[in-house]
This record gives C-alpha cells, structure tokens and sequence, in this order.
C-alpha cells in the first residue's frame, strides 16, 4: 500500500513539474512573439503634425494588440503596412523593412498560405530590391485571391523591376478593371512614361492625384511624381507649383523639398539647391538624397564636397552588403546605385563591377542596361556599350537623359545616323539633365553637323 501512494506522489510530483514547465514554456513562447519593434522619433520639422501623432497612436494601439493576443495576425499585419509606409516617409528602409519582416513571417509561421502576409511580404522584399523574389512571392499570392487589385499593383512594380514590361502592363490593366484608384492610376503613368507616352503619363497621375485624400502621404507620393513629369517635359513652372501645393497639403514632406532643390538645380540656381538638398536630407534617413546632393556640388564645381559624399555613401552602402550577408532581413541590394557613385568619384573597374553585378540579377531592366551602357562608355569601350543600349532603348523611352547618353555612345562607336535623331531629341529638353550631360552632347552634337 506504502509503494501505491508513494507512485502515486512521484506522479503527482511529475505532473506539477510538467505543468510548470509547460505554463514556462508557454511563457517564454509568449514573450518571444510579442517582441515588437517601435516607431522610431522623425526628425522635428517632419515629426510634429497631427497625421504623426495618429501614426503614433496607431502604432501604440496595434501593439497593445498584440500584447493582449499573441495570435492577433490581422494587428500583426497592420502593424506591417504601417512600418512600410514610415519607411518610405523617414527613408530609414533598413529598420522598418527588418521590423516588417519580422512581424510578417510571424503570421507566416502560423498560417503559410495567409494572403495578406505573402502580399506584404513581397513588398518588403521589392524594397530590398530583391526583386525577383518578391515577383515570386506576388505570384504566389495571387494564386490564392486572383481577383486582389493590391497583389496586381506589386506584379506590376516587380515586373517593371525585372524588365517584364508586357506583363507589367497586363497586370495594369487588370489592376485597374478590379480596383480604379490612386494606385492604380500611379502604375498606368509610371508604364507609359517608360513607353515614352509623356502626356498619357501625366493624365493618369493626374487621375492618381485627384483619387487620393488630400495630405494623405501616398497622394503626396503621387504629386511628387507628377512633379517630376513636369520636369522631364520641360514645365519647370508646373512643377515647382506641384512641389509648393505638397508641401502646403503635407509641410516637410522631404521629397517636395527635393523637389524644389531639382527646379533650382535646372536653372543653374545651385546655391539654393544645395540648401534644399540640405534641408530635404535632414528630414530622412539614410542617402535618399545625398546623390543629387553630389551631383550638383559637382555642378557647381565643388567637387571635394562631392567627393565626401560619394565616399561617404560607398562606405555605407558597402558595409550595409556586408551585413545583408549574415542577416537577410536586412538585405538590401544596392549596386545600382554604387555603379553610379563609383562613376563620379572615377573607379571605372569598381563601377563595372556593380553594374554587371545588378546585371546579372535583372538583365532585362532598362535602367539596369544604361547603367551598364554608360559605364562602358566612361571606359572608352563603346563597342561593348551598344547591346546593353539597345536594350535600354527597348520600350522607347524619352528620357531626354536616356536620349543624350544613347545618342553619345553611338556617335562615339560610329553610327552617326543613329546618333544624330537621339541627340537632336535629347536636346530638345532645355532642363532635367546636368550640365556636363547636356555641354558633352552639345559639343558632339554640333561635330556631326559641321
């Protein structure tokens, strides 16, 4: 009898411990999906506004959600969208694309199929321009609801990355047949500016524009896009109207800045542009606008200021590929943009290697087959220039920078019926591109008509 109670106390004992342990583990398990990432603080000028304490309040809100259920995946999500969106805000990708990652694999691990997480999950992974990836997952989840418009607008943004611009326009297309909006619209006038349809382009962000809220940050996106329209087709009062409307509707808004920075730059007013630039880069993380910032030093003929900057950003930039290495939640490929800082400080091997290295992962971009185009170029090597340049040429962009280098490189390879309509289109646009751009195809331009 003794031995009966006394197993029976061993297996009381062992269930107590069992449950302790369980109720610990649970704990533990707890703890560890609910670690959730903060709003970061923006900087004064951009932070303090009512849409920033709503952000905040949201943020709060979401979190306190989750708190209270762990399992809380349509919080989880929410809390996703919001990171997406403060990351394009405050330009601090490298945070809010990790804190986004994180809480949507978190849904992920729970429900692998769940539409939303795969959906928001291919947009984080287009803004670590991992493209090709993000492309795949887009697929995937419109596998699952082939009737989402959203899932439509990021086939088009991965198509257009990886140079599929007849899938891109289907998956327009369809897009706006489900769901005629702000997003929509802003795809259709961002494909026919890539087909060099100019006024199509600015009717369709116009329709963007007039289809969003009023101070909302995606209408403001989408008047800064349409700003930049009226840049590239000569309408310097336009867009300067554009940029002064976005930032009475949304004040700090550090594109519109920049905005105002291009206009002075097109002008040859780089005093006031470098101030714009200033004041538009301490309003966002990172080197949103440090390039431009550069690129009119140079123009100005400050060219040790530029030369700080460039460095400053290839250091960056390389470290931050060093550490996409080990983590890849926050890897984001760069080398399109290298390609080009490596250029304007003068290491041609380094900017190839770059150019070819973004290549190899979406040999089919335009964008991609001009960078490569133009550093072959800067090598002297125009032969091996000209496949990539056909390729950049392929949707008949009119680009008047695109139009310049084009015209250029095949003066210099000796095509000179090739090169003089591309130079003569090129140099219609008295604005948008730089002055060593524009003094270059001049001077080649007025050799071919002797």
């Amino acid at each position: 009898m003794k031995k009966t109670y006394r197993y029976i106390l061993i297996l009381l004992l062992f269930a107590t411990a069992t449950g302790f342990i369980i109720i610990k583990a649970h704990r533990d398990e707890k703890k560890k999906t609910v670690s959730l990432y903060n709003l970061l603080p923006r900087s004064a000028s951009a932070g303090i506004s009512e849409e920033w304490n709503n952000t905040r309040n949201r943020a709060l809100a979401l979190q306190q959600a989750i708190r209270n259920n762990p399992g809380d995946n349509k919080s989880l999500l929410a809390l996703s969208s919001l990171f997406l969106q403060e990351s394009r805000i405050t330009g601090n990708y490298m945070y809010y694309d990790r804190a986004a990652l994180q809480h949507v694999n978190t849904v992920l691990k729970l429900d692998s199929s769940n539409f939303d997480a795969i959906s928001l999950k291919a947009m984080i992974l287009l803004s670590q321009h991992h493209f090709a990836d993000g492309l795949m997952l887009a697929e995937k989840a419109r596998k699952i609801n082939p009737y989402n418009a959203f899932v439509y607008g990021i086939m088009v943004d991965g198509n257009v990355e990886m140079g599929n611009y007849a899938a891109a326009i289907e998956n327009a297309d369809k897009m706006v047949s489900i769901r005629p909006d702000i997003r929509s619209y802003s795809r259709i006038a961002y494909l026919r500016e890539i087909y060099g349809d100019y006024p199509g382009a600015i009717e369709a962000m116009n329709l963007a524009v007039n289809a969003g809220a009023p101070g909302d940050e995606t209408t403001a996106w989408c008047r800064i896009q349409l700003g930049k329209l009226f840049e590239i087709t000569g309408d310097l009062k336009s867009a300067e109207m554009i940029y002064q409307i976005t930032l009475e509707e949304r004040p700090g808004y550090a594109y519109a800045v920049a905005g105002l920075a291009r206009v002075a730059a097109n002008v040859n007013d780089y005093s006031k542009a470098v101030a714009l630039y200033q004041q538009a880069d301490s309003l966002m993380t990172g080197f949103i606008f440090r390039e431009e910032l550069a690129t009119t030093y140079q123009l100005a003929g400050q060219n040790e200021k530029a030369d700080v900057i460039d460095k400053e950003m290839i250091e960056t930039m390389t470290k931050e590929a060093q550490t996409a290495e080990t983590d890849e939640s926050v890897g984001h490929y760069a080398d399109l943009e290298l390609t080009y800082a490596y250029l304007r400080v003068n290491d041609i091997d380094k900017a190839i290697y770059h150019a070819l290295q973004e290549y190899n992962r979406r040999p089919a971009n335009i964008d991609v087959n001009e960078a490569l185009a133009w550093v072959y170029y800067k090598k002297g090597d125009y032969t091996k220039a000209i496949p990539y340049l056909r390729t950049a040429l392929q949707t008949n962009s009119k680009n008047p920078r695109l139009l310049c280098r084009a015209g250029l490189i095949y003066a210099k390879a000796g095509n000179i019926a090739a090169a003089k309509p591309l130079l003569t289109e090129g140099l219609k646009a008295t604005i948008f591109i730089d002055k060593s751009l524009k003094t270059e195809s001049e001077q080649v331009f007025n050799s071919l008509y002797p």
